[in-house]
């Protein structure tokens, strides 16, 4: 089957009364050819043109020029590379990821060009990283304008209401499969159905006249960034077992991270917990036994939110957070909605008992609760559980068992497409959920 980033390559004619509209499903601007080509001329050639005073020749025959022009062209062209990987992400926005992505290369060769006391010219390099971020979020703003999306859809394919509400996409439903097909990006099936011979031709001629079928499954994923199991088949572990060199690699990585973190962060995280102290009284650390990788138990530490009451006889309700919670302090408001009481998990992640990107962990007694509630739930367990997950920056906190079935399939979507490019997806909206205080109690 043809992947589900193939709905944005097609074009369609758009008829409205005598005249014929010509839209593009994958826009003009958002054109891999386009984007590097006058990405390489916007903010590489024409800052060395402006530097060279036109001589451009001549520029790029000193080591200077030469330098310059070809450190920023690579970084252009990793930048669009990364941008497109992280803009084929449900919910993704790509226009929110150049910043940080521009940034992260351009700083990358800046250390680079430094350590290898290689000779470039400074103000080609800034002029360039600054036409960079300036030129790509036009093209993102400008794609998202144009950008749309015609989907035919077979008569018993259910479309869930968060899909039928999908921006720029128009939903087609067809009634048999003699009608007159509309141009479209794509046709929409149920494969897994008993469909009908006559249904059957008409997938197979649109498969072979070059449209794409797409499964709904397949389709639901990749908009709604979920993924949900009904029951166990043949393929089912196979397809949520995560790439073991890539945790292990990850897991290396943060744990470094984890450390540089504490030791910037260390005079601020002491301020935070005298804070803590004055405005309340119990300790500044709140300690919870919660469910770990492979659902071996651990004590998370978190900086306390709650006043420190005695334990209640329900332990069960004692750990969940319902909204406005009266046990909320004034301080520990501010610090879940910025989710600052996250950080003193940085030494759960230096210990290698967490990650810093993964499902959330729920407090032991919870995690025995929605084991006996709900089917596959243990399944989560399979990856190192995190401070931020894709379900915490999807959907926010949650507590009661219908919330939390829709938590785990989000959970299950980051276990079976987790990657480089995801990750740092989480990351960005991670920072704006910090900025925003979404899904915070």
């Amino acid at each position: 089957m043809t992947p589900v980033s193939a709905f944005t390559h097609a074009t369609f004619d758009l008829k409205e009364g005598s005249k014929t509209q010509k839209r593009l499903f994958y826009p003009f601007f958002s054109r891999l050819r386009f984007q590097l080509a006058s990405g390489l001329f916007v903010c590489s050639l024409l800052p060395a043109i402006i530097r060279s005073g036109g001589a451009l020749d001549r520029y790029i025959q000193t080591e200077n020029g030469l330098n310059t022009l070809l450190i920023t062209s690579i970084c252009v062209g990793v930048g669009v590379w990364a941008l497109r990987r992280l803009g084929r992400l449900p919910g993704a926005e790509p226009i929110y990821y150049v910043l940080p992505i521009f940034s992260a290369v351009y700083a990358i060769a800046a250390v680079g060009l430094l350590l290898l006391r290689l000779d470039y010219g400074r103000f080609a390099f800034i002029g360039s990283y600054g036409l960079s971020i300036s030129w790509f979020i036009f093209l993102q703003l400008a794609a998202s304008r144009s950008a749309f999306t015609r989907l035919a859809v077979l008569p018993d394919v259910d479309l869930t209401m968060h899909m039928r509400r999908r921006d720029r996409i128009e939903w087609i439903r067809l009634k048999n499969p003699n009608q007159n097909l509309p141009n479209v990006s794509g046709i929409v099936a149920d494969l897994r159905a008993d469909l009908s011979d006559d249904w059957l031709n008409f997938i197979t001629d649109c498969t072979l006249s070059g449209k794409p079928v797409f499964h709904i499954k397949q389709v639901r994923e990749a908009l709604t960034g979920r993924v949900e199991i009904e029951h166990l088949s043949e393929n089912t572990f196979g397809s949520l077992s995560p790439d073991g060199l890539y945790l292990r690699l990850k897991s290396l990585g943060e744990r470094f991270f984890a450390l540089l973190l504490i030791a910037v962060l260390a005079p601020i995280l002491i301020v935070i917990g005298i804070v803590i102290r004055l405005d309340s009284k119990g300790a500044a650390i709140f300690r919870q036994e919660r469910a770990g990788f492979r659902g071996k138990p651990f004590v998370m530490y978190k900086f306390r939110t709650m006043l420190a009451h005695p334990p209640s006889s329900d332990l069960r309700e004692a750990a969940m957070t319902a909204d406005r919670d009266p046990r909320i302090t004034r301080v520990g408001q501010f610090l879940r909605r910025t989710r600052i009481d996250e950080l003193p998990q940085l030494f759960n992640v230096l210990k290698g008992e967490m990650s810093i990107i993964g499902p959330r962990p729920e407090a032991q007694i919870l995690s025995d609760w929605y084991t006996a509630e709900l089917p596959f739930y243990r399944y989560r367990h399979i990856v190192k559980p995190g401070l931020t997950g894709w379900a915490q920056v999807s959907q926010g906190h949650v507590a009661d068992a219908d919330q939390v079935l829709e938590k785990l399939h989000y959970d299950f979507y980051y276990i079976k497409n987790i990657s480089l490019w995801l990750d740092l997806v989480i990351i960005v909206r991670t920072i704006r959920t910090m900025l925003t205080g979404f899904g915070a109690k």
